[in-house]
């Protein structure tokens, strides 16, 4: 990719020698240009992997447009930047599908607009907002309320004979978080779904801007709480490139120990959440039984069930001794044989066969096409694991094995989840065995002004992305967060098509996306 942009553009793209680590560049080009490097990209295969928008007034610049894209191992950030005075920018919704949400969100919550962007509706930022308050620019004031307006969400409608409208949410009977989704459907036959979210849109991205950075890792643990692990790791990695931070390697083993008991106590969950929409409460029962004792494990071992506050720019914040070590091993056996006898059970029932099999097909075609990430890219046909393609300690040496499936529908979603519990069981025993000794911490010096630093890290849903930028007194300027639910939620909506309203709780459930993740 970055041979691509040099070939295209020469001179006139400007790389930025503040942006870490060097392996993934920044270039900069001209406003009018920018479509045209993302058509570029497009032609090279490569995905969008994030688009955001930066308030850098404070340095003389106005506000910065950016777009991250990612093939095979290699990421590169496209950057421009547009005045005061205009804020438009070319819309990349005509080469990437992922955009048309990313720059929904950036209008609404920076105030940028891009030129041919097909849907002018807000996004993350309701409709009762006041029209001209955009939280993510300097001049906002998060300590003030903001008075509420009138207005209503214009909903796509769908017409004809036998039509009808059902819509859920955006409060749901289980104990689950806000989204609203608007079917039409004739009969049972599901004829089209939209999404609307935001329900959960805490400002989280604002909060960063009044924190210190070693505040900053316990915030990012809490933008998803059941992946609170993988983005407090996702943060620190980002920060630690930027200022030159480098973990012990007892550290970096910990930190993968504990990124594979949230993977397995996840997944573990969700299986069983799935058999349970398909009316086998059984698995359901077993399952929970499993996932509750790795949290109490993690509880006596962490000092949290989800270990949450435990990694931290520079380390993490807890160890483990020989007894513990020994005590995981011995939870692992136990784990693998009881496990193994609920897949028997799973995969000789026919009733999941049938409910569970060519329900919610998202085709390979059609997840290449959305940039999904995670299970549910790896279930649609696409080998993408940031553990294999940017791997860091000790992922570069305990390679993690990656299960990709075809066939796209609910069970594959569910098996590749059970391939992935079966693999970290693996990966944790090889971890606990190479445990390397030494210090837990390491000191971490603030980041010089006007510098950024950029991470990726496979959490169980997906990849995970961080972006933060310093600002002119070395403070959090900017702290972009991209999690896997921004680039999944999408998807759902093409996977239900031709399914009937019933496969709905299932299909939501085989992809389970973050509502909090998505709407920060």
């Amino acid at each position: 990719m970055k041979n691509n942009i040099i070939a295209l553009f020469g001179n006139d793209a400007k790389r930025d020698e503040s942006q870490y680590p060097a392996t993934v560049p920044l270039y900069q080009i001209l406003k009018e240009r920018f479509a045209e490097a993302a058509k570029s990209m497009k032609t090279a295969g490569a995905r969008l992997v994030a688009e955001w928008a930066t308030d850098e007034s404070g340095f003389g610049r106005g506000f910065g447009i950016y777009a991250c894209y990612a093939k095979d191992s290699e990421y590169l950030i496209v950057k421009t930047y547009t005045p005061i005075e205009d804020l438009t920018f070319p819309s990349l919704t005509k080469k990437f599908v992922p955009a048309y949400r990313f720059e929904r969100q950036m209008r609404s919550l920076m105030g940028v607009i891009p030129l041919g962007h097909p849907d002018s509706r807000p996004w993350i930022k309701h409709e009762d907002w006041p029209e001209n308050v955009y939280p993510l620019r300097k001049t906002f004031d998060a300590s003030k309320s903001i008075s509420r307006a009138k207005g209503e969400y214009q909903w796509i409608r769908a017409e004809g004979e036998g039509v009808y409208e059902i819509p859920v949410g955006p409060v749901h009977a289980g104990i689950i978080e806000p989204g609203h989704f608007r079917f039409q459907a004739v009969g049972e036959d599901i004829l089209n779904l939209e999404e609307k979210l935001g329900y959960a849109h805490k400002g989280i991205e604002k909060r960063f801007e009044s924190i210190s950075w070693e505040e900053g890792a316990k915030l990012a643990g809490r933008v998803s709480g059941d992946t609170t692990v993988a983005h407090a790791l996702c943060y620190s990695h980002a920060v630690e490139s930027m200022t030159g931070c480098n973990p012990h390697r007892r550290a970096l083993w910990l930190r993968a120990l504990m990124l594979e008991r949230e993977r397995i106590a996840n997944h573990l969950g969700d299986i069983g959440a799935i058999c349970n929409d398909a009316a086998f409460a059984f698995m359901l029962y077993q399952l929970t039984i499993l996932k509750e004792r790795i949290l109490r494990t993690n509880y006596k071992l962490f000092g949290h069930r989800f270990m949450m506050d435990k990694i931290i720019p520079g380390g993490v914040t807890v160890d483990i001794n020989s007894d513990a070590k020994n005590e995981i091993l011995s939870e692992m056996d136990w784990l693998t044989n009881e496990f193994e006898r609920l897949v028997i059970i799973y995969d000789e029932n026919s009733s999941l066969d049938d409910r569970l099999r060519d329900t919610g097909v998202l085709t390979p075609e059609k997840a290449k096409e959305l940039s999904v990430v995670g299970f549910v890219a790896r279930a649609s046909g696409q080998g993408i694991d940031c553990r294999i393609q940017s791997p860091f300690s000790p992922y570069d040496r305990i390679i993690p094995k990656m299960t990709v499936l075809n066939s796209g529908d609910v069970h594959a979603r569910v098996w590749v989840r059970i391939e992935e519990v079966r693999d970290s069981i693996r990966l944790i025993r090889e971890i606990l065995n190479s445990l390397p000794d030494g210090k837990i911490t390491e000191s971490l010096t603030p980041p010089s002004p006007d510098k950024s630093g950029f991470a990726v890290v496979e959490g169980w849903r997906g990849e995970i992305v961080y972006w933060v930028q310093s600002g002119l007194k070395g403070e959090i300027n900017r702290c972009m967060v991209r999690d896997p639910s921004s680039v999944n939620w999408i998807a759902l909506e093409e996977a239900i098509h031709g399914n009937i309203v019933p496969d709905f709780p299932l299909c939501n459930k085989s992809f389970n996306q973050s509502y909090s993740g998505h709407d920060l």
